[in-house]
């Protein structure tokens, strides 16, 4: 009842509906669906709950981040997903690509460097083994 709301990274707040094109930056929080083109950087508000869905028609021409980002669109410049990454059958991403865990479905296209963002966990040892 009091107290901070937290935000439902599984809803959409936001449409950039089709046949809309953005020129210049978008930053939001809690969850965007781009049906168009952006040229320019799309970033989620950091430190807060956000999803990024990219439909088969949408296109971003910049840099991309946000905590869950689901893709089946293009994007040509650098991504980051601080926590998922979903790439669709109709993905297209150029560009380095930074995730924490990915989830990429056949037909998924990606022309850059992949890296994992470490989360500072201790690795994991079986307790049988001597290392």
């Amino acid at each position: 009842m009091f107290g901070k709301k937290k935000l439902n990274t599984g809803t959409i707040d936001c449409l950039i509906g089709a046949g809309t094109a953005i020129r210049g930056d978008v930053r939001f929080k809690g969850g965007l669906r781009i049906d168009g083109e952006v040229r320019g950087n799309v970033i989620a508000e950091e430190g807060e709950p956000s999803m990024l869905v990219l439909s088969e028609n949408a296109r971003i021409e910049g840099q991309v981040r946000a905590a869950h980002l689901v893709v089946n669109g293009t994007i040509v410049g650098p991504v980051q997903a601080d926590e998922l990454l979903e790439l669709q059958p109709k993905a297209q991403v150029s560009g380095e690509i930074r995730y924490r865990a990915i989830e990429m479905h056949h037909g998924a296209v990606l022309d850059g460097a992949l890296a994992h963002l470490e989360d500072g966990r201790p690795d994991l040892k079986l307790a049988a083994s001597n290392e």
